[in-house]
């Protein structure tokens, strides 16, 4: 059982105090908030500082009144998008990855406008990772198959990945911060206690929150796993959708499982939310096929392209921005690139 002494309860506005065993991260003015769990952090395990936050990649100036070009006395928006970073996955007409294009076989158009590419790679980098696993009554049978499954995605990942982990009912709770220590992690995804509502959305805004605000590895990742419908959080699905679409945000993967009450609109969400992000949600008929898909997905996350890009209109207003990616090369016939569809410009600082 987790300790109340351990953890406070948060609403938005106010920021998460973890206890004596973890450092004071994060996953601040969360809704309806994250307690912290019982797993603890020893000493010499490799743990980012958490008082270290990510370097933001949008410089974010205050709202300026500047009348523009047919909106005289309007107030808009005075900030520099530096960088826009996608990670681009490609596949062939079978279905196979394709790797070792160029920058030159791929386009990018945001709002209808093609931008020029900046910098380009593909090449395995350390990642930030959240895994976020329902911890409600109907994953009690479910929870042994689902933990191998993760474990085996970590051992087929960049070994010098930082990973957290987060069980969530009716709260969401950090019962890993970041590491590489698969002990650890293995503990914490260990740390059950079933509870009857499932607080889907709660805990996506706040995974991704400690994603942004925790690690500066700039690459993030959120791989989500239930069984069940939201039917607890605070946060609507499109509030949920249109945090992780901020800009340079997490790529979001999903293993929605069957036999749990998840109906077709509960396959609908996680398919939203991974969908916006350039991730894939997966609904596998049996048990045994989860570890199989976590293998993919940490191969999927390897082989990623990154293309970046400054948009050619610095004056942006907070809209959303479609992102089209395309891929075509000699010898390959339809490419197919699953990449983030848009984003939103980050807010300026208050």
């Amino acid at each position: 059982m987790r300790s109340s002494a351990a953890s406070w309860w948060v609403n938005s506005g106010f920021a998460l105090i973890f206890g004596a065993a973890f450092l004071s991260t994060a996953f601040s003015q969360s809704l309806p908030g994250v307690q912290n769990g019982s797993a603890q952090q020893p000493q010499g395990s490799s743990q980012p500082s958490s008082t270290t936050s990510q370097a933001p990649s949008v410089d974010q100036q205050p709202i300026s009144p500047e009348p523009g070009s047919g909106d005289q006395g309007m107030f808009v928006f005075k900030k520099q998008v530096e960088e826009v970073v996608l990670h681009a996955t490609v596949f062939d007409q079978n279905r196979s990855l394709v790797t070792g294009l160029s920058k030159e076989d791929f386009s990018v158009v945001e709002n209808g406008v093609l931008q020029p590419i900046t910098s380009f790679r593909q090449e395995d980098v350390p990642v930030a990772v959240g895994v976020v696993v329902d911890n409600s009554g109907s994953m009690r049978d479910k929870r042994d198959k689902v933990e191998q499954a993760v474990l085996n995605l970590i051992r087929a990942s960049n070994p010098e990945d930082q990973i957290f982990v987060v069980n969530f009912g009716e709260r969401p709770y950090l019962d890993q911060d970041f590491t590489a220590n698969e002990h650890l992690l293995q503990a914490a995804l260990h740390q059950v206690s079933f509870r009857g509502s499932t607080a889907l959305y709660d805990a996506v805004v706040a995974s991704d929150r400690h994603l942004q605000q925790a690690s500066n590895l700039p690459k993030k990742v959120l791989l989500v796993i239930t069984d069940g419908e939201d039917n607890m959080s605070v946060e609507t699905l499109q509030e949920a959708a249109r945090k992780l679409e901020q800009a340079n945000g997490p790529t979001l993967y999903a293993i929605g499982l069957l036999g749990g009450g998840m109906q077709m609109s509960g396959r609908s969400a996680l398919e939203d939310l991974a969908r916006g992000t350039g991730g894939v949600a997966y609904f596998p008929d049996s048990l045994d096929r989860v570890d199989s898909i976590t293998r993919t997905i940490a191969h999927d996350i390897r082989m990623q392209y990154r293309i970046a890009y400054r948009p050619k209109n610095q004056n942006v207003r907070p809209e959303f921005k479609s992102v089209q990616v395309q891929a075509r090369a000699p010898g390959y016939g339809n490419l197919t690139v699953r990449a983030r569809s848009g984003y939103y410009p980050s807010e300026p600082a208050q």
